[in-house]
């Protein structure tokens, strides 16, 4: 295997001449839609031989949180245990067992320079024995970074939501509460918090779905002040907020079981809610084709819905089952546990933990297909991204399929990025970058 951390003078060139292109701002990018159509990704690559690869850097620690990307940087943020390393236990299981804290744990958030990987400052914003346990397949350090450009923002579980400058210097930090995410039917068992913070117009929109005390809240970007808090009755879930401008108004939408909903952005008042679906909700909300979509799974349902933004009031089935009219379609059991899903074009694709991926018309809901990634035994947690031409599907044990975009399915090709690998990638200026268990890895197609 080619040492960590290489660069060819070509590959320097090449991203250092796009530095200042697109962004990934956030979980998913930009508008959350994991897309980013400008330039062709590799659909083929080999970590051994070094073929596409740009560069690898080892990262400390052990984290789920995915990679964001603004201008020539690379932020990430990462928990590291003190005196040790954590364990991880992958792959399609049932057992709901937290692991016991008893090591300090260091929250660090670092920046790369996107085009070599080089480490351009690693600083330390909380260190202390975790408040909550986490699941054995989660960590400390599940939620991924946002940033505008001039600030970033971070949810460290428990320990709050800390905002950073581009030097890496602290600007503020909020006490969110014990972020106690688990399972509701046994509330000893926690599996650690996920949701993502959200970054719009100047405020931080963040999702506390946990066992007691849950919330929605809206912060100032500037300086941390609480500008609203709304109070939310739910089980727990693991689902980042979305941003939704449609139909005259500007509301957050958030998934759950008992109250997937929409919020208005500027107060916090309730616009709807809709009872019923999965009851583990992980999946982010998703905006396109005048549409909100959502999908959650566990218990007996799994499914997945499009509802229509300007929804008002209670939108649940009535008791026959009857449809209310917001709901554009919605099939019951054909949505998803751990990912989101991604529309491309007219398309929206959905992956279970299963690797069973599901084509759906995104305005009408008709299933185009619905077949396995690989008859290999393996779990799917990160969300897929795409650059238009093809969709990215990565499973636990660093496998990577790469499937074209359309209404037919195959598999063009299937990469292994040689590690276990839970975060959803991100892609900018033609690179595609992974977080794996050990590394981040930065994939562009060779001149």
């Amino acid at each position: 295997m080619k040492s960590l951390h290489f660069a060819p003078v070509a590959a320097l060139l090449l991203l250092s001449v796009s530095a200042a292109g697109r962004n990934w701002p956030q979980y998913r990018g930009p508008d959350a839609s994991a897309l980013d159509d400008g330039t062709p990704l590799a659909t083929t690559w080999n970590v051994e031989t070094g073929k596409n690869i740009r560069w690898q850097t080892p990262i400390p620690g052990l984290a789920h949180s995915a990679l964001i990307v603004w201008g020539d940087r690379i932020y990430v943020a990462t928990a590291v245990q003190v005196g040790g390393k954590s364990d991880l236990k992958v792959g399609l299981y049932g057992d709901i067992a937290s692991v016991p804290n008893t090591e300090s744990n260091q929250w660090r958030l670092l920046a790369l320079d996107k085009a070599t990987g080089k480490i351009l400052w690693n600083v330390l914003g909380h260190e202390s024995v975790p408040k909550v346990s986490r699941h054995t397949k989660g960590t400390h350090c599940n939620s991924t970074p946002a940033t505008d450009g001039k600030r970033i923002v971070a949810i460290f579980g428990s320990e709050g939501l800390f905002c950073f400058d581009t030097t890496g210097k602290l600007l503020w930090k909020k006490d969110l509460g014990p972020m106690d995410a688990g399972y509701f039917a046994m509330p000893t068992a926690q599996w650690g918090f996920a949701s993502s913070p959200v970054i719009h117009d100047g405020k931080v929109i963040v999702q506390c779905d946990v066992q007691k005390g849950s919330f929605l809240a809206v912060f100032d970007l500037v300086d941390g002040r609480e500008l609203w808090r709304t109070a939310r009755s739910d089980v727990p879930t693991w689902s980042t907020p979305a941003v939704v401008t449609a139909a005259g108004r500007t509301q957050i939408a958030v998934n759950g079981w008992h109250h997937t909903g929409g919020y208005d952005f500027a107060t916090g008042k309730e616009l709807w809610k809709y009872d019923g679906g999965g009851d583990i909700p992980v999946p982010t909300p998703i905006f396109a084709h005048g549409l909100i979509y959502f999908t959650s799974a566990h218990g007996r349902m799994r499914p997945i819905r499009a509802i229509r933004p300007d929804a008002r009031g209670d939108i649940s089935p009535d008791d026959s089952g009857k449809m209310n009219q917001a709901v554009a379609w919605n099939h019951d059991r054909a949505g998803n546990y751990m990912q989101t899903p991604i529309v491309v074009g007219d398309l929206i694709y959905g992956c279970a933990d299963i690797g069973l991926l599901t084509c759906f018309e995104a305005r009408t809901g008709t299933i185009r297909y619905s077949e396995k990634l690989s008859t290999k035994g393996q779990g799917y947690t990160a969300s897929p991204v795409s650059d238009g031409r093809h969709l990215y599907f990565t499973s636990e044990l660093g496998n990577v399929y790469v499937v074209p975009v359309g209404p037919k399915f195959s598999v063009a090709a299937t990469n292994t990025l040689e590690e276990t690998c839970l975060a959803t990638p991100a892609i900018s200026d033609g690179a595609l970058f992974f977080r794996t268990r050990e590394k981040l890895v930065a994939i562009r197609t060779q001149p």
